[in-house]
């Protein structure tokens, strides 16, 4: 096996500052040599391990383990960072042929017999071993991690799953790249400035760019991940808001080569088998039961206790907005295109709130320095500064040294905040690198969203919920940032799937608090502060809506467990028959409330790691209600709070069972109380 050429850039740790990657030295040619190298040299050093004649200790197994592969971790992050992001045909052609390679590699790994021998006698001899907290607790979880990744199948069963793995990395792949093409395919072109009526100048100037930066003439309106679209809350045009929703709810269902419904049906399927496989009746049990929810029983039962009622509210608020369509059209019925424009009427005539008018005071510069830095220096002390000197992987990226509030360094930080046809849809976070004190390596963070561009010279002006995103997904950060654990393995957001959304959930709460919204909510133009009674206003309407967006969520959330409750004999049939039964059973089939997103196009459980875990959001919204109460309990906006809050659940990362954790930060275990008050559910 060649070593890899000097000059290639995965080749040797990054001289930059906390390890960021040279972007500017990296290019396409250099991902494949550089995953063949790193499989190769991991491969080896994992061999090393497994073979070593000394006798097993937690240093030459375990921590051995959490060593290795550091070559082909520093090609992995960089690689799957730009597919998601900032991808092209010759990186998803790399990515087609690397995922089932990797997944094979993962196999090997974690179903080596000599391996997984040396890890069991460590684990059943750990009483002894005289391990602190946190090493004890790495045992246990890479116990786990080789049990559930099948070490303790015999050898026509561990085939069997190298099979199925190998061939659910290639599905998952291609749902991801058919998804990215019908999305850009489906994107909605209007010809007449006139159909845009009610949009904002600065979001018409938008269209006109992107369908500038297509080549096509007239206004471009990309399509957002979930079903409902943004745009849909101001277009006058009927028609057009039809279109719009079609368009979305069009993807991966149209019967062309981006089409999604056979590759969710056999991913479904395959998943199914592999439970089975594995000694689980199905995928959502297999899934859950390293979970904080532990039963797919319990986090089903969460998502019914809470229908009845999300549904009641729901039907409630359709009947008025029904009222205000006919004032419009005489005779129509309310169609799902409807609700967002509707909703806002009623937003606007109840709590004198207007969408459009908001936007001028939220510009993107003065909401990330003024507003989510703003508020993270308050509570746990840190400080950004921007760096134009560090390399980046695309020219909208920005780049951030954090400081703490020593003045020490703490990491960097990246924004990505503008869509483009190269990016998947949605909001999300990832890590370059992550924390760790064993590799002695600082957080390289970075946070996508996917907010149109404006024509240039002009200010980026958000939506309310761009806002909230902005908060939300710098909440992820913040659990990658202020990580301080020992183990790469429990570094940051590597904590269970529904425990992850938590922080990221608890760090919206600041956006409307009073101190930080002053500081950051001012007039582009102007600089005058959004007025104090559109302030009480946005508090006063915070419940309303929430029948339709919990419904929707609820409705998304059912439906990924329908898809994984499945055994591997169940006849899955035609995707949209399934989808439309799945909803009914579980009384959540309004058909002016579509499921946030519909099958072919659910990219969170099809293509990302949430299968089975789409309820996380929900899980982990009862902990951050109850966290937000206890926050205004004690004093709100404080270092005392941050210090707190960082110091029992943020800094730890995985380290330690994680609703121990939350135990440990509020003294008790959650309520459920405040997550009903705040949904409008007290009935539920």
């Amino acid at each position: 096996m060649t070593e890899l050429a000097p000059d290639n850039p995965f080749a040797t740790p990054s001289e930059l500052p906390y390890g960021l990657p040279p972007f500017d030295r990296v290019s396409d040619e250099h991902y494949a040599p550089a995953f063949e190298t790193g499989l190769a040299e991991h491969t080896r050093e994992v061999e090393a391990i497994a073979a070593n004649p000394e006798p097993a200790t937690f240093d030459n197994t375990v921590v051995a383990l959490e060593r290795s592969g550091r070559l082909l971790s520093r090609v992995a992050s960089v690689f799957f960072n730009l597919t998601s992001s900032d991808t092209n045909p010759v990186l998803q052609d790399l990515q087609a042929g690397i995922a089932p390679k990797l997944a094979a590699h993962h196999d090997a790994i974690h179903l080596n017999p000599r391996l997984y021998a040396r890890i069991r006698e460590l684990f059943e001899s750990r009483e002894s071993l005289g391990l602190d907290p946190e090493s004890a607790w790495l045992l246990e979880r890479v116990h786990t991690d080789f049990q559930r990744a099948g070490a303790g199948l015999g050898e026509a069963e561990q085939a069997r799953l190298r099979e199925l793995n190998e061939e659910l990395s290639t599905l998952s792949t291609r749902f991801q790249e058919n998804l990215l093409r019908d999305t850009n395919d489906l994107a909605v072109v209007v010809g007449d400035a006139a159909e845009l009526a009610g949009l904002s100048a600065d979001a018409v100037a938008a269209a006109k760019e992107a369908a500038g930066s297509r080549g096509v003439d007239g206004y471009l309106l990309s399509l957002s991940l979930p079903t409902s679209q943004p745009l849909l809350t101001s277009l006058e045009n009927r028609g057009l808001r039809e279109r719009l929703f079609r368009a979305s709810t069009a993807r991966g269902n149209r019967g062309n080569d981006n089409d999604n419904s056979a590759v969710l049906t056999r991913i479904a399927t395959l998943r199914a088998e592999r439970a089975t496989l594995l000694g689980y009746p199905h995928h959502a049990a297999y899934v859950i039961s390293d979970e904080t929810a532990r039963t797919s029983q319990a986090a089903v039962g969460l998502l019914e206790r809470l229908a009845p009622a999300a549904v009641a509210n729901a039907k409630r608020d359709a009947g008025e907005l029904q009222r205000y369509l006919e004032q419009d059209f005489p005779g129509a019925m309310l169609q799902p295109w409807d609700w967002a424009f509707y909703g806002e009427r009623v937003r606007k005539a109840r709590y004198d709130i207007d969408e459009a008018t908001l936007r001028p005071y939220f510009e993107l510069d003065r909401v990330v320095r003024d507003g989510v830095f703003f508020a993270a220096n308050r509570l746990y002390g840190l400080s950004f500064t921007e760096r134009h000197d560090l390399p980046v992987y695309h020219p909208e990226v920005r780049v951030f040294e954090v400081f703490d509030a020593d003045g020490s360094p703490l990491g960097v930080f990246l924004g990505d905040y503008y869509t483009r046809d190269s990016k998947r849809g949605g909001a999300w976070m990832n890590t370059f690198v992550d924390q760790s004190e064993l590799l002695g390596e600082w957080p390289v963070v970075v946070n996508n969203l996917n907010i149109s561009r404006p024509p240039a010279g002009e200010p980026t002006l958000l939506s309310y919920d761009e806002v909230i995103t902005l908060f939300h997904e710098f909440g992820h950060a913040l659990h990658a940032l202020m990580s301080a654990v020992r183990y790469p393995a429990f570094s940051g957001a590597n904590v269970p799937r529904d425990f992850v959304e938590y922080p990221s959930q608890v760090n919206e709460m600041w956006m409307l608090w009073p101190e930080v919204l002053a500081n950051y909510a001012k007039h582009h133009e102007t600089g005058e502060p959004l007025p104090e009674r559109v302030v009480a206003r946005l508090e006063e309407s915070a419940q309303y809506g929430q029948g339709y967006s919990t419904t929707e969520y609820l409705a998304a959330a059912l439906l990924d467990q329908a898809w994984h409750g499945l055994t591997a004999d169940d006849d899955i049939g035609d995707v949209g028959r399934f989808e439309s039964a799945a909803l009914e059973k579980a009384g959540v089939a309004l058909h002016v409330v579509p499921p946030r997103y519909r099958s072919t196009y659910f990219a969170h459980v099809f293509s990302g790691g949430y299968s089975a875990g789409y309820y996380s959001y929900i899980w982990s919204e009862v902990l951050d209600a109850d966290t937000v109460e206890w926050f205004r309990e004690n004093g709100g906006l404080t270092r005392a709070n941050g210090d707190h809050f960082r110091r029992e659940l943020l800094s730890r990362g995985g380290s330690l069972d994680s609703m121990a954790a939350f135990r440990t930060f509020r003294g008790r275990d959650p309520e459920i109380t405040p997550l009903l008050t705040r949904r409008g559910l007290t009935g539920a």
